[in-house]
């Protein structure tokens, strides 16, 4: 049963991925048809093709490594100046399609012109007006912004549906009311095993010797009044070793209880204690916070401090998941994983024993909201090939052709990407390169759920 329940949990995952691969896609598609540009394919993966269906002029189909997807709109590279010339030529039937010049010397130079080759290559001259580069600088902008806005809008539906009926357990309330009450001192890496009867005798917490119990709620500490866990633990922490009364609510009464909130040191040597500062011994009792829209959209606003954070500092990480790999370091467990990693987290959570169906169903939810969230940021990174670089390319064409306006000089034309390509390779290359040693990393030295 736990090997079902974990191909059940990486099969939900890889498939709740698939499908937001496949709605990113239509984010670019779907605004690109609607402002009449050509998109002549549609393809989940990549790599050789394991099915495919051609419906009016676009081929929709799957490929065969599921690492993500993309679609084919006809004319994202403009012509070069060099290349307008002799681009319409006619063809062995007669027909006339549009060419552009192969030969160039320079090999970033070689690189742009191979690039706008291939394509111009199936652009014919009723394509005119329906070329991508032609598009209005905002038009660009929907188009290119459709992808990761949708991932972003799937993370949002997943992240508000969680937070307002199950909560937010990442960011959970604490109450006043005590779920616990601990018997004994205990050394940190200790805690939550069993008193042995002499630790009891020696060292028991002030709550414990004083008779508070599990279920009490604070009322007032030495005379002030409690209105939230924040509070009782300063005032606690300020009591140092002093005598404390102590107000709390049992069954509908209030009960009071003095103690004197003093630490004694554990009983294993070389333990170290503060005992300038207070101590109760008490765990408060803790839910998921719940909030609607404007929560959700609260913590995806902290959700994006940190994944800016994250980015920034991306490759250094990757790094120190290769040194993992070859054994030089241990694996960051805060650190990045790749969809293989994601669907082995999946997998653990759907078949571990000790977590309820429910937290199971959020922990799967979350985890590919998050993937959702991560992806959708990331290609609004203004760097081609990623899809922020094209929407930098079509805001820095709106710019350039407003200031030309406002200072009466001829219109400068459109902003070509084309001469970004080298960057666009070095910076796909290095995604590509990140992909692997992330997914190597996820087999050889795999993060796995805290126990």
């Amino acid at each position: 049963m736990t090997a079902l329940l974990y191909l059940l949990g990486v099969v939900v995952f890889a498939a709740a991925i698939l499908a937001s691969i496949g709605l990113h896609e239509l984010g670019h598609m779907i605004p690109a048809k609607k402002f009449g540009g050509k998109v002549t394919q549609y393809f989940i993966g990549f790599g050789p093709t394991v099915w495919s269906k051609q419906v009016g002029e676009t081929e929709y189909g799957v490929k065969a490594i599921p690492l993500g997807g993309y679609v084919k709109i006809v004319g994202m590279l403009p012509p070069g100046a060099v290349e307008l010339a002799d681009q319409v030529e006619t063809d062995t039937d007669g027909n006339q399609v549009v060419r552009v010049r192969k030969s160039n010397t320079g090999m970033f130079t070689q690189l742009i012109s191979d690039a706008r080759a291939a394509e111009w290559e199936t652009i014919r001259p009723e394509d005119a007006d329906r070329l991508f580069y032609t598009f209005p600088w905002w038009k660009k902008v929907i188009v290119m912004g459709g992808g990761p806005t949708v991932n972003l809008v799937i993370a949002f539906l997943l992240f508000a549906g969680v937070f307002a009926t199950y909560g937010n357990p990442g960011d959970p309330t604490i109450e006043t009311t005590i779920d616990e009450v601990n018997a004994c001192v205990l050394p940190a890496e200790e805690s939550g095993r069993v008193c042995t009867p002499e630790e009891l005798a020696q060292s028991p917490t002030p709550a414990h010797a004083a008779g508070i119990q599990a279920g009490d709620r604070f009322v007032s500490f030495n005379g002030t009044e409690v209105t939230d866990w924040a509070q009782v633990q300063e005032l606690v922490k300020a009591n140092g070793t002093r005598q404390a009364e102590v107000v709390v609510e049992r069954e509908g009464q209030e009960l009071t209880f003095h103690t004197q909130t003093v630490v004694k040191p554990p009983l294993r040597a070389g333990d170290k204690v503060d005992e300038s500062v207070g101590f109760l011994g008490v765990v408060p009792r803790s839910h998921p916070t719940t909030g609607g829209v404007i929560y959700t959209v609260d913590q995806m606003g902290t959700m994006t401090v940190e994944v800016v954070k994250s980015m920034a500092t991306l490759p250094a990480k990757v790094w120190g998941v290769a040194k993992a790999i070859v054994g030089a370091e241990e694996r960051d467990p805060t650190g990045p994983v790749s969809i293989v990693g994601g669907g082995r987290l999946a997998g653990e959570t759907a078949s571990h024993d000790e977590i309820p169906l429910q937290a199971k169903l959020v922990s799967l939810l979350l985890l590919v909201a998050g993937f959702n969230f991560f992806i959708g940021m990331f290609n609004f990174v203004p760097l081609l090939p990623l899809d922020g670089g094209h929407i930098a390319g079509a805001l820095w064409e709106a710019v350039r052709r407003g200031w030309a306006r406002l200072r009466r000089r001829p219109d400068p034309g459109y902003v070509d990407v084309a001469k970004l390509l080298p960057v666009a390779y070095v910076v796909g290359l290095a995604i590509l390169v990140m992909g692997i040693v992330l997914i190597v990393g996820d087999l050889v030295v795999p993060l796995h759920l805290e126990s």
